[in-house]
């Protein structure tokens, strides 16, 4: 929970507190150590529990040698199928009610599915005592034959997602056409902070402290899976060291740390190792996608076919929706989506900072960039040549699209007049570079929030939604939404977040935290607004006594009458004083999700345009991304500061995704090769270009009062092509699998 932080700076119109760049409220606490997170907390009597993993990845476990770690000093046991207890399956996954990606619970049968698997737990006084014990058990295999390939194919016949027109006979019938395959490989989530789960079972109810993006989800699912009535279960998460969609979900080890506490009667933690990361608890995807394009020899599309497969694990069918942007982004007659998946020995996937739609646009992006060279044409004109006026998938009118805009101004900023077309023709320095560009999209979305906010006798305001703040600014946007509507200074408003004893709050994902939490905060100060005014016109001794309480404003944090300017008012906290009360409180609820009944009415979509530069050194094969002018599309933005971070460190991850990130599985054992940090290859400082994001200011009222929509994942989507467009553009090499490789490129040194 964050406090009330003196350094933030007072606003007192609604109009500044909006749009602004504010600094966190809550960046004091984590730049000096205060903020608690999960693997932080420390309870009296705490015990740890490290997991033993499978070291195969297909087989059954035949035989479990433990006793000689029981008998090793603070060992307090050892859990295993025989001793663990029962746990149940969710009856399916809903927002609302709880969601997995690994439906399976710990333990539940002898077979193995994937390399790390959870095959036993073991609990001890210390950390280090739990980790000796774990190496001491011998496990027996049985072992079957695995498949970790990456070559997809599926077994079945794929389902169509999207389709309108005739594809195939528009395709055979144009003049222009091309027709590729894009593969994107697994990548693993990667945040500073592991995965972690204290537990605490008080012989009637569980606490769980957890590293999740969406605690009531995740009380939902554990009130499933451990079989209790939801008051018996209640989940903590204060701050968030990221999650970058990786903890969304639940995973297997909180019902191991729930197992734990109730075996010992003790309070429980377990934290992920690095390498279990990358076994354990999801990963993006490998996606396949044969992109086939067709156009008038003018440009204009004459029909996008998208035939797109994942690996997904043996048990469980995740989809990526890898086509998600591709039936509304351009206007074509012709156009078919379909989509399957592929099993394999990992465990699942799960969602991914853009899912769907990184992987999605990657092929579709870099798609568009091989036809208009097919055309001999610009890159942003075919773009622009192809500009829908509604969405074509839908028929639905656009709540607000300014893509061509995006496109427009991030040419100008860029200096994209300035562009030869030709490989290799433009220099700088010695170095050859290249440009390239990639447009973006990701769906407004927008889930159930409810909210409470309190105006308090001393002058101050609290607002409490459970909810967390994943890293993102949740905290200050929330007293940012205060502040609007009671013109307090941000300091003076303190934001209760991160715990399923508050008012159930969104999951944050999809980049729709913001936007569902606008209606519910702001309805419920302006309810708490109302409750001050009603008092100041009832009670004994307000100078609006008598008066009608619609007749009065708030303002600045001021009781006035309508007719008359703020100064001319009382601060709140007098009528509270007169009225003999502590707070004066309002609750309201929101609602939403994929359901959301706006979305009959209209297409909902944030846009946006990157324009990537690389440099080229074939002398050497030197290759880096020199420079990025991102533009985009999002509606209002709340906080100017955050939201700039937020489309930076999604360039910089989408850098990562272009040139280093990929998890690569040993073919023998099937387990990932590359499991830590010195190898697994992420975009550091070092490899950041320089970068120049613009927001244009068009509101989407129709979305919510405010107009705004999420911005987390859009800053992704898009760049990746965007780079290796530039890279075909300095070396003629076309890049089409994921990560550009070197080896990829030392033919262009000739």
């Amino acid at each position: 929970m964050s406090t009330i932080s003196e350094s933030s700076q007072a606003v007192h119109d609604a109009h500044d507190v909006i749009g602004r760049g504010h600094s966190r409220i809550d960046g004091p606490l984590k730049v000096s150590g205060e903020a608690t997170y999960t693997s932080d907390v420390d309870l009296p009597d705490m015990l740890h529990a490290v997991p033993v993993g499978s070291t195969i990845a297909s087989g059954k476990l035949v035989s479990l040698e433990f006793a000689a770690a029981e008998a090793m000093p603070g060992v307090h046991a050892v859990l295993h199928r025989g001793n663990i207890g029962r746990f149940y399956r969710i009856a399916g996954n809903s927002m609302d009610t709880g969601f997995v990606d690994e439906a399976r619970p710990p333990f539940e049968d002898d077979v193995i599915r994937y390399y790390g698997q959870y095959v036993a737990l073991v609990i001890a006084d210390t950390f280090e005592a739990a980790s000796a014990a774990a190496a001491a058990i011998k496990v027996g295999y049985e072992t079957s034959e695995h498949d970790v390939s990456t070559t997809l194919a599926s077994a079945k016949e794929s389902d169509v997602e999207s389709e309108r027109g005739d594809a195939a006979s528009a395709f055979d019938a144009s003049p222009v056409k091309i027709d590729e395959t894009y593969v994107t490989p697994v990548e693993t989530h990667n945040p500073i902070e592991l995965h972690a789960t204290v537990a605490y079972w008080d012989g009637d109810s569980y606490t769980f402290y957890e590293t999740t993006q969406a605690i009531s989800n995740h009380q939902g699912t554990l009130v499933q899976m451990l079989g209790l009535p939801k008051e018996k279960v209640r989940v903590i998460s204060r701050y968030l060291g990221s999650g970058f969609g990786g903890k969304l979900w639940m995973w297997p080890h909180s019902l191991l740390a729930a197992a734990a506490t109730r075996h010992t009667g003790h309070p429980v933690k377990l934290v992920l190792n690095r390498k279990m990361m990358f076994q354990n608890v999801g990963h993006r995807p490998l996606t396949q996608q044969r992109m086939r394009l067709s156009a008038k020899e003018d440009g204009t599309l004459t029909s996008i076919r998208q035939d797109y497969l994942n690996h997904t694990s043996i048990l469980d069918t995740y989809a990526e929706d890898c086509g998600e942007a591709t039936p509304g982004l351009y206007s074509t007659p012709n156009l078919r989506v379909t989509a399957g998946t592929v099993a394999r020995n990992v465990g699942s996937p799960t969602a991914m900072r853009g899912p769907g739609a990184v992987p999605g646009l990657f092929a579709l992006e870099s798609a568009m960039d091989e036809l208009a060279a097919e055309l001999n044409m610009d890159p942003v004109e075919l773009r622009l040549k192809n500009e829908p006026s509604v969405d074509e998938s839908s028929g639905l009118p656009f709540s607000s699209r300014h893509l061509a805009e995006c496109l427009r101004t991030g040419a100008d900023k860029f200096g994209w007049a300035q562009r030869t077309p030709g490989i290799g023709s433009m220099k700088r320095d010695g170095l050859t570079l290249g440009w390239g560009v990639g447009a973006c999209s990701w769906p407004g979305i927008r889930f159930s929030a409810d909210a409470t906010v309190d105006l308090r006798a001393d002058g101050t305001a609290r607002v409490v939604c459970g909810t967390q703040d994943i890293g993102t600014g949740t905290y200050t946007v929330l007293a940012q939404l205060v502040a609007a509507q009671t013109g307090l200074p941000l300091n003076r408003i303190e934001v209760g977040l991160g715990d399923t004893a508050l008012p159930r709050g969104p999951i944050s994902g999809g980049s729709a935290a913001t936007a569902s939490l606008i209606p519910a905060v702001s309805d419920a100060a302006r309810a708490a607004i109302k409750a001050v005014l009603e008092r100041a016109a009832s009670v004994s001794g307000s100078p609006f006594e008598g008066a009608k309480a619609d007749t009065l404003a708030f303002s600045n944090g001021r009781v006035h009458s309508k007719n008359e300017a703020p100064e001319r008012g009382v601060p709140f906290a007098e009528i509270l004083g007169a009225a003999k009360m502590h707070a004066a409180s309002g609750s309201a609820s929101a609602k939403g999700g994929f359901d959301d009944p706006l979305k009959k009415k209209y297409s909902i979509h944030s846009y946006g345009a990157h324009f990537a530069e690389v440099t080229w050194q074939p002398e050497i094969a030197q290759l880096r991304v020199s420079r990025v002018t991102t533009v985009i599309d999002a509606g209002r933005i709340l906080n100017l500061k955050a939201g700039r971070n937020q489309i930076e460190g999604a360039i910089v991850m989408g850098v990562g995704m272009a040139l280093f990130e990929h998890t690569s599985y040993d073919k023998r054992t099937g387990a990932p090769i590359n499991s830590n940090l010195a190898d697994y290859i992420m975009a550091s400082h070092a490899d950041t270009p320089r970068l120049d994001v613009t927001f244009l200011d068009h509101p989407d009222t129709i979305f919510n009062e405010l107009g705004a929509r999420g911005i987390a994942e859009i800053g992704l989507a898009g760049i990746a092509a965007a780079i290796t467009g530039a890279i075909y553009h300095a070396t003629g090499v076309r890049v089409r699998r994921l990560p550009v490789m070197i080896e990829d490129l030392l033919d262009a040194q000739n």
